[in-house]
C-alpha cells in the first residue's frame, strides 16, 4: 500500500528585505545569493522524499518564484506580502481545495535539511492519531519545519518562540502534538552563528556551505 502524498510549503521572504541580521557580515547582493542558495538547498532536500508532493514555495517576490519554478516547483506569489503565518495558512487552504490535506511547512533557510530528518518528521506524523501536529525545534526555540495532519490542525504561528506557541495551540485544540530535536532541521540561517555551525557541519547543506566557503575565502562571484 503506497503512503498518503503529503504537499510541502516553503516560505521565503521578499530577498530585497529579508535577512536583515546578515547584513553584519554580507552585503545585500551576497544575503541574496544566500537565500536563493539556501532555498534549492531545501528543494534539493524535499525532492528525494518521494511522499513529499506537491512542493510549493510561498513568495511576496517574483524573482524567487522564476528561480522555484526553474527548480521544479509550484508557486504561490503574495502580493502585497501578508505576512508570513497568514501567508502559509492562505495556501494551505488553497492546497486543501485541492485535495491536499497533510502539510509540511519546511522554512526557506534551513538550509542543512536532509530528507532522512524530512522522513522521520513524516514518519512521526503517521504514528500520531488525527488531528496531529509534528515539529522540529530549532536551537533557539522556533519551528524549523512543521507537519499538519490535515492542514489546519492548528494554525501557523511561525516567529519568536514559535515551539512553544505551536505546542499550546495543540494543547488549546487537543490535536496530538510531539516536538521532535532533528539535527539538520533545528538550524535556520538567520545569523553570523547561524553560518558559522553550518560550516562546521558535513550533511546537507551543499550548495550554501559552498557559497558560503567561497565567500569566507573572497573567491566568490
Amino acid at each position: 500500500m503506497s503512503m498518503p502524498k503529503t504537499a510541502a510549503l516553503i516560505p521565503v521572504k521578499h530577498l530585497a528585505t529579508g535577512k536583515t541580521r546578515l547584513a553584519q557580515r554580507y552585503d545585500r547582493r551576497t544575503i541574496e545569493q544566500l537565500s536563493l542558495a539556501m532555498l534549492e538547498d531545501v528543494l534539493h532536500a524535499i525532492a528525494d522524499v518521494a511522499v513529499i508532493s506537491p512542493v510549493v514555495v510561498v513568495t511576496p517576490d517574483p524573482r524567487v518564484t522564476e528561480f522555484a519554478r526553474a527548480r521544479g516547483a509550484y508557486t504561490l506569489l503574495l502580493s502585497p506580502d501578508p505576512g508570513l503565518n497568514t501567508a502559509l495558512d492562505t495556501a494551505a487552504a488553497n492546497l486543501a481545495r485541492q485535495g491536499c490535506e497533510d502539510l509540511l511547512v519546511l522554512l526557506g533557510d534551513v538550509a542543512g535539511a536532509t530528507s532522512q530528518d524530512l522522513e522521520q518528521l513524516l514518519a512521526a506524523g503517521r504514528a500520531l492519531e488525527q488531528p496531529c501536529a509534528v515539529l522540529a525545534q530549532t536551537g533557539d526555540g522556533g519551528s524549523g519545519a512543521l507537519l499538519r495532519r490535515p492542514h489546519d490542525a492548528i494554525p501557523a504561528l511561525f516567529g519568536a518562540g514559535s515551539a512553544t506557541a505551536h505546542r499550546r495551540a495543540a494543547t488549546a485544540r487537543g490535536v496530538a502534538f510531539r516536538a521532535l530535536t532533528l539535527p539538520s532541521l533545528s538550524l535556520d540561517i538567520d545569523s553570523a552563528d547561524d553560518v558559522r555551525i553550518l560550516l562546521r557541519r558535513r550533511r546537507g547543506g551543499q550548495r550554501t556551505r559552498a557559497l558560503l566557503q567561497q565567500l569566507e575565502s573572497g573567491t566568490a562571484p
